[in-house]
């Protein structure tokens, strides 16, 4: 069971520690590059703040972006600005996705994401998570995979190997954590035929190599190559 108001109460915080962190940044820092190929950080920034006013559109029936390429336009466009003109956007555009979000509505309802992809609307809280999260991480201004709680990290293998699970580009997998928490714990994903290869470690390294935000040198496949995954 998706608890949407447990998950919007961590995006508020994911939100407000993001914005603590970029409030101590300057303009030439906004303008560096991000870890994520070819975009600066600001386009980090201007993506955070307008896939807030497009989840804002999913949960009022409307179509997620106008087009995918209004979308990368929308960046463009937004990334050359100045740090406060970052932060008030992207302050102003999570706001209005917390209030939309605080609206009664149904939650258990189908919305329909990017490519006529469809999800619970309950899930669509844990999505802006994933995105103020990651793209934390992404900004390389000091928090870190490790960083993450363990419940997100979790969660997110969950969200990942289900997203994964039959794609014809992907191998046979099982996922181990070896951790003192979770270790011992199993995730299954990938094409359902053929002998899994089995990728153990911690969760949080795990996660980043699902996501593509580690080479997932620090895991173990007990002498078999480490397989390509596709971008996601």
């Amino acid at each position: 069971m998706i608890d949407h108001v447990h998950d919007l109460d961590a995006v508020r915080e994911a939100t407000d520690r993001l914005l603590s962190a970029i409030g101590e940044l300057d303009n030439a820092a906004v303008a560096e590059p991000s870890r994520l190929p070819g975009w600066s950080r600001g386009h980090l920034l201007a993506h955070l703040a307008r896939n807030a006013d497009a989840l804002v559109n999913v949960l009022e029936g409307r179509p997620m972006y106008v087009s995918g390429e209004a979308r990368e336009a929308d960046i463009e466009r937004d990334a050359p600005r100045p740090l406060e003109a970052q932060l008030a956007d992207l302050r102003d555009s999570s706001a209005r996705f917390l209030r939309t979000a605080d609206v009664p509505a149904d939650w258990s309802r189908t919305i329909e994401m990017r490519n006529g992809v469809t999800d619970s609307a309950a899930r669509v809280p844990f999505r802006r998570l994933v995105e103020v999260e990651l793209h934390h991480v992404d900004l390389g201004i000091g928090y870190e995979l490790r960083d993450l709680s363990d419940e997100f990290v979790a969660r997110e293998i969950d969200f990942l190997t289900e997203r994964f699970t039959g794609n014809p580009g992907v191998p046979a997998l099982r996922l181990e954590a070896t951790d003192k928490k979770h270790g011992g714990k199993q995730w299954s994903t990938g094409r359902p035929e053929g002998e899994p290869v089995t990728v153990s470690g911690p969760p949080a390294v795990l996660m980043g190599w699902l996501a593509g935000r580690c080479d997932g040198s620090d895991l173990e496949t007990g002498g078999a190559p480490l397989p390509s995954l596709p971008p996601l």
